[in-house]
């Protein structure tokens, strides 16, 4: 926020806001179009592109815009942005192809429809801010390449977890410590929770029960946590990760882990259940100087050697525009990968699976993910949780083992099958696993 306010109020003051384009109006979607249009000086959001329209008016009419054009061409977009009015249309492609929209927000949460989505963005040269953890956890660092290639910024958003954890995380080396543990606080751990499950905490709070589920049986934080690996170079100490539960502070929590092991390993992610201060983030440092070590015991940090920093909350779409604006006037990204994938979300089987069946998408009844180092990903021929919807199953499968690619025959003409075996490939050009059919 600090630096991203002034130069957010520079550009109101000039009459040159930034200029948005969202695609989704779900649950999120609301938020993020409520807090640019009545909190966000100096940005815009122009234009919503949603399956359904009345669900992008809504989005609009809820954060008291009334005026909102429906366009179904380039030309008619436009129009409507040079006029200073808001648009709607059930066709994404034209936020990517209109010259005036400065940068997309991409909040689908879907595997397939987010690639095209991406890159078509890349190719006609718009910064994309994603909260879309389950496409950036199963091809993030191919996007990240075509994105770097045509000079735009792709990246996760402020706000939500991943992101809460970067900035921390950097934060914490630009004090000159070694970030050695990136952690997330859960309520919640149950591989096995489904949508009727979640019904009633899901209708409680206006959301849908397949997302619901995501978060409850683990899916969800494993691509949190593997996009956060991806951007910081760590890995995860075993399949699924740690995940302690422990209801004390989390700075209690230094005591439970080996630094000379974390340093072996070159940092790890993790999650908490149960600590405090919940629903935060957190990161474990060290430092090798006795004196500055003196300095953090004086600070109240304790002797050491891990050191405990977190933030308390996470406020995912208040900060959203935060993220736009760093790309846009900075050129500076929250969250994206390194080089090659350092974790992988495998599918993993919640019930007993039989032969025939087509596996159903993240969040239902038929699988969770779990985070796998990507080396053993790719020799074990894993198959990614991003990539298993739609997937029919050639044999049957018990409870809790993972499924790979041998085990399911891959739906024809997608995307992300294609940009995915291209991933292995660039990464890993002597292992590359299936090709896109």
């Amino acid at each position: 926020m600090i630096i991203v306010d002034r130069a957010l109020q520079a550009r109101a003051a000039a009459g040159n806001p930034i200029k948005v384009g969202m695609i989704g109006a779900g649950f999120m979607g609301r938020g993020i179009a409520n807090q640019i249009i009545n909190s966000v000086p100096g940005m815009e959001l122009v234009a919503i592109s949603n399956r359904h329209l009345d669900a992008a008016r809504q989005a609009y009419t809820g954060a008291g815009v009334e005026d909102v054009q429906v366009v179904s061409t380039v030309s008619e977009l436009s129009t409507t942005i040079a006029t200073g009015k808001y648009a709607v249309t059930e066709d994404p492609m034209l936020l990517c192809h209109v010259s005036e929209i400065d940068a997309l927000i991409e909040v689908t949460g879907a595997v397939e429809f987010g690639a095209q989505i991406v890159m078509e963005a890349i190719a006609y040269r718009k910064h994309i801010i994603m909260m879309n953890a389950e496409l950036d956890g199963t091809i993030g660092p191919i996007l990240k390449i075509y994105a770097d290639k045509a000079g735009v910024i792709l990246t996760a958003c402020d706000g939500d977890q991943p992101g809460v954890q970067m900035n921390l995380y950097r934060f914490v080396k630009s004090i000159g410590l070694t970030p050695l543990l990136c952690g997330n606080i859960k309520g919640l751990q149950d591989p096995y929770r489904n949508p009727t499950t979640q019904a009633a905490f899901a209708k409680k709070w206006g959301q849908k029960a397949h997302m619901v589920t995501s978060f409850a049986d683990g899916s969800k934080i494993s691509f949190e946590q593997a996009i956060v690996a991806n951007a910081t170079g760590m890995k995860v100490a075993q399949r699924g990760m740690l995940g302690y539960e422990f209801k004390g502070h989390v700075d209690e929590l230094t005591k439970m882990y080996d630094v000379d092991q974390l340093k072996e390993w070159g940092g790890i992610v993790d999650y908490v259940v149960g600590s405090q201060p919940g629903p935060g983030v957190f990161v474990f440092g060290t430092h090798d100087d006795p004196q500055q070590r003196h300095y953090l015991n004086l600070y109240k940090l304790g002797e050491g050697p891990l050191y405990s920093f977190y933030t308390p909350y996470h406020l995912c779409h208040f900060e959203v525009p935060i993220s736009v604006a760093r790309a846009v006037l900075f050129q500076d990204y929250v969250l994206a990968p390194l080089d090659a994938p350092m974790v992988d979300v495998v599918t993993t089987a919640k019930i007993d699976l039989k032969a025939g069946e087509t596996i159903d998408p993240i969040g239902y009844f038929m699988t969770y993910g779990q985070c796998e180092n990507a080396d053993i990903a790719q020799q074990q021929n894993l198959l990614p949780m991003g990539l298993a919807a739609g997937c029919r199953l050639k044999r049957d499968i018990l409870q809790d083992r993972v499924i790979t690619y041998d085990d399911v025959e891959l739906p024809t003409g997608r995307m992300c099958d294609r940009l995915r075996s291209e991933q292995s490939a660039y990464f890993y050009p002597s292992k590359a696993l299936v090709s896109a059919m």
